[in-house]
C-alpha cells in the first residue's frame, strides 16, 4: 500500500460488475481527485501492491471471502471495503473477521460509499505511528509496524492485519490494562456488541503466534473480566493467566486467578469457528 498523506492522491480500486455504480462512482471519486483503477477480475496479491492502492472495494461475488482473507494477509495496510448485493449476517461477519474494513448493502447511494472509505482512511491515518515510534521492543520481540509483523531474529509471526493492530495497540498502552471494549474500538473501529467475543478470540490466536517464535516468554496477559496487558515477561515468572494452546491437554485449574478465561476463549473460538 501507499503512504497515505494529505498531499498525495488517493488511489482506489473497483472490482464489481455493476456498471451503474461503476460509472457513478468514477464520476464522483475522480471529482475528489481520486485516482482510479476498475478491474475486470480480482488480481493477485503481486498486482495489487504494484498499484500502490490506498483502498480496494470489491464485490465478494465475484472474489469470494477467501480472496478477503488472502488480500488482508498479504498487504496489511490496503483498506477493504466491500459492497455487494444482501446476504446473511454470518456472511458479513465472516467477511468482516477475515480482513474488511466496512460493508455496504446494495443498492446503497454512492455518497454512503464515498463517505465509508473516507472514514476507513481516517482511522488508518489516525492509526499510523510516527517514524521514531517504529519498532517496538519487548523481551525477544521486535514489532515491526513497517512489515506489519513481529520479529524474534529474522524469524516472524505472520501475523493478520488484525492480529498486528492488536498487538500493536497492547504494546503501546505501556502496560496499561485495556478493556475489551477499547480495544475493540481501536482495533475494529466501532462499539462493541454486547456478547461478542472477537478480542478474545484474536488475543487466543496471538498468543498462539508469538508462542511459536518465542516460547520462553508471554506478552499478552489476561485480566479477568477486565481486558489485557502487554508486558514481556519469561516463562516461570509469575504469570498463571496463559491458555494451553489450542489442542494441549488441559491441566486440572488451580486457585486463583487464571481458572476461568481459558474456558471462556475455547466457547469463544467454537463460535468464531462456525461463523
Amino acid at each position: 500500500m501507499a503512504p497515505l498523506s494529505d498531499a498525495s492522491p488517493v488511489r482506489v480500486a473497483l472490482i464489481d460488475d455493476d456498471s451503474g455504480l461503476l460509472t457513478v462512482l468514477e464520476r464522483r471519486l475522480g471529482a475528489l481527485r481520486w485516482e482510479i483503477e476498475v478491474l475486470a477480475f480480482p488480481p493477485d496479491t503481486g498486482h495489487l501492491s504494484a498499484l500502490r492502492l490506498h483502498a480496494l472495494i470489491l464485490n465478494p461475488r465475484l472474489t469470494g471471502l477467501e480472496y478477503i482473507d488472502r488480500v488482508a494477509a498479504a498487504l496489511p495496510g490496503l483498506a477493504l471495503i466491500v459492497c455487494t448485493a444482501p446476504v446473511t449476517v454470518s456472511v458479513r461477519v465472516k467477511g468482516l473477521r477475515a480482513g474488511a474494513d466496512d460493508w455496504l448493502t446494495k443498492p446503497c447511494h454512492p455518497e454512503e460509499l464515498v463517505a465509508r472509505i473516507q472514514a476507513v482512511l481516517r482511522r488508518r491515518r489516525a492509526g499510523e505511528l510516527p517514524p521514531e515510534e517504529v519498532t517496538i521492543e519487548a523481551g525477544e520481540l521486535a514489532i515491526r509496524p513497517d512489515r506489519y509483523d513481529a520479529y524474534v531474529g529474522e524469524q516472524g509471526a505472520s501475523l493478520s492485519r488484525k492480529e498486528f493492530e492488536l498487538l500493536r495497540q497492547l504494546a503501546a498502552a505501556d502496560g496499561r490494562v485495556l478493556e475489551r471494549e477499547d480495544i475493540y474500538q481501536r482495533v475494529w473501529g466501532y462499539t462493541m456488541a454486547r456478547g461478542d467475543r472477537s478480542v478474545d478470540v484474536f488475543v487466543r490466536k496471538l498468543r498462539s503466534k508469538l508462542e511459536l517464535i518465542s516460547p520462553g516468554w508471554r506478552y499478552v496477559h489476561t485480566h479477568f473480566g477486565v481486558g489485557y496487558r502487554f508486558a514481556a515477561e519469561r516463562l516461570g515468572d509469575d504469570a498463571p493467566d496463559v491458555e494451553p494452546a489450542a489442542g494441549a491437554p488441559r491441566q486440572a485449574p488451580a486457585a486463583g486467578p487464571g481458572a476461568g478465561d481459558s474456558g471462556q476463549s475455547s466457547v469463544a473460538d467454537a463460535i468464531a469457528a462456525v461463523r
